[in-house]
């Protein structure tokens, strides 16, 4: 991905006309930011790592797999989130890891643990570099320098289990390489989360992630059969049959972990034979709780759309403004909700039945096809928007919840007054990501001016809202993890008893603290 960006350059969206003129009346943004420095421009601060701890590691894993230039520290230095971007954008010296180590095999990976536990080098597994909650972040720990350990070589389909439905791949495989991996077999995982293109198998388990997909085919750790896990202790093979009695399932420790406790190398997981037929269908519901009422009776009567979601009317509005009608679409009002169906012809058309008069008998009106397949089109794109909406002065930024259904409303409406009362002016947009039987996901998007301070801005209105999420009863994270920005909220979310665990396994398997310092654990 570009280094101070999200994605592929080509891909870049320009702001119409029409937006930025939206953008001056709604927030007083009336032009572009001050332009960042160009790669070549930026300043690191100096790399720490000794000469002799290069030769180490290359000792470790070849000579070619380990840098300590800048242009290969500069990628690695952070996530993709909108504070990660804003110092990315500055000109004063810039974080970054002390070196770049690329381990091919667990073997290596061994190795390179013992070594930095030897000499005090802290450790940070990175995938696809995505993350937006802090989880990169280049930290120390007091250690004496750190490490980017990125996993991209461990890429490989090791099996496939046809009979079982289920297949083993390599931690490093992104979600677009593994999918043509299976597909070359007639299979697929289904797990399409908005970083789909550039996040990998091993951040997905790590970060406990969920993909649009999820309401057929679950989240990430729900497909999660088996996992190959690295440790300074040892090396944990987890995940030996499909159910266990066999006491707590150690493979809950390390889906979600982080990074704190293990480099995860390699996943089993469930597949399933590439969907037959897909059909789409979008919906037009009055007012949000109407709409969030519909989803609830769809998921708990589990007529199994693959894909369901919705928008509230401040989102549906945006949405509207900023693509193109598809196809003679009717006009949106009030709400829209996206329903997709896959699996073979007669598993379509059951489901799709069955959904389509319950959402009718919610009161859902039927949009067709065409607002459905334009969302899928654009799926991963909203990055590419935020980045459009940062060049152009306006702070633009996400986070995410879940609550059980009858605490939704409440929270919907803390987190929006939170984030409204920090950021005066501010357009907060909500929508449900994914549904449960008793409960769902929040996606916020929350668009003001970068004003004089965008990093202390955004990081009052962070707090204000975590603060409101824990409050209203809701998790600090559904999907994007902990890192280190939601860090201060785990005694909240897991107790004083649940940190002193979590501290416990931690000192067990990684008793030097090298593993990613300064995540997940208070």
């Amino acid at each position: 991905m570009k280094w101070d960006a999200w994605g592929d350059p080509a891909l870049a969206k320009e702001l119409s006309a029409d937006i930025k003129g939206l953008l001056a009346a709604a927030l007083g943004v009336t032009g572009d930011a001050t332009p960042g420095p160009a790669a070549d421009e930026v300043l690191l601060h100096p790399s720490r790592i000794t000469a002799d701890d290069l030769k180490a590691l290359a000792a470790a894993v070849g000579e070619t797999n380990v840098s300590a230039a800048d242009a290969d520290r500069l990628p690695r230095a952070g996530g993709k989130s909108t504070p990660d971007l804003l110092r990315r954008r500055s000109r004063a010296p810039q974080d970054a890891p002390d070196a770049v180590v690329l381990p091919g095999d667990e073997q290596e990976i061994a190795a390179v643990l013992a070594l930095c536990a030897e000499r005090r080098i802290a450790v940070v597994p990175f995938g696809g570099g995505t993350s937006v909650v802090g989880g990169l972040d280049p930290e120390r720990g007091g250690l004496t320098a750190v490490i980017s350990l990125d996993l991209r070589r461990l890429d490989r389909l090791h099996d496939l289990d046809e009979t079982s439905g289920e297949a083993v791949l390599g931690a490093g495989l992104t979600g677009p390489a593994a999918e043509a991996l299976l597909a070359e077999r007639g299979y697929e995982l289904g797990h399409y989360p908005q970083s789909f293109r550039y996040a990998t198998l091993g951040g997905f388990a790590a970060t406990r992630s969920s993909g649009q997909d999820s309401a057929g085919h679950g989240r990430f750790d729900e497909m999660v059969r088996g996992l190959r896990v690295v440790t300074p202790a040892g090396v944990l093979d987890l995940g030996r049959a499909p159910a266990s009695a066999a006491g707590p399932d150690l493979r809950e420790l390390f889906l979600g972990s982080e990074g704190t406790l293990g480099v995860i190398t390699a996943v089993r997981l469930r597949v399933h034979p590439l969907p037959a037929v897909k059909a789409y269908e979008a919906w037009s519901l009055p007012d949000f709780a109407t709409g969030s009422a519909a989803l609830r009776a769809v998921e708990q009567a589990g007529t199994g759309p693959t894909v369901i979601r919705l928008s509230d009317e401040a989102e549906t509005m945006v949405n509207l403004a900023m693509t193109e009608q598809i196809g003679g679409a009717p006009a949106v009002t009030g709400c829209l909700a996206v329903t997709v169906f896959e699996g073979t012809a007669e598993q379509v058309a059951t489901r799709h039945r069955l959904t389509r008069d319950t959402l009718l008998a919610a009161g859902a009106t039927s949009l067709g096809e065409a607002p459905a397949r334009a969302w899928e089109h654009g799926r991963f794109s909203a990055p590419y928007l935020r980045d459009s909406l940062l060049s152009a002065g306006a702070l633009c930024e996400t986070l995410e919840t879940a609550a059980s259904w009858s605490r939704l409303p409440r929270l919907r409406t803390a987190v929006t007054e939170a984030l409204t009362t920090a950021l005066p002016g501010a357009l907060v947009l909500c929508h449900v990501s994914h549904v449960y039987p008793t409960g769902a996901s929040l996606y916020f998007t929350v668009v003001a001016a970068l004003g004089e301070d965008p990093l202390a801005r955004w990081a009052a209105a962070k707090r204000a809202a975590g603060d409101a999420i824990v409050t209203a009863g809701g998790t600090i994270t559904h999907h994007h993890a902990v890192g280190a920005d939601h860090r201060p909220w785990m005694s909240d979310e897991i107790g004083e008893l649940g940190v002193r665990i979590l501290r416990a396994v931690k000192a067990e398997l990684d008793p030097a603290g090298i593993l990613n310092p300064g995540k997940l654990i208070p």
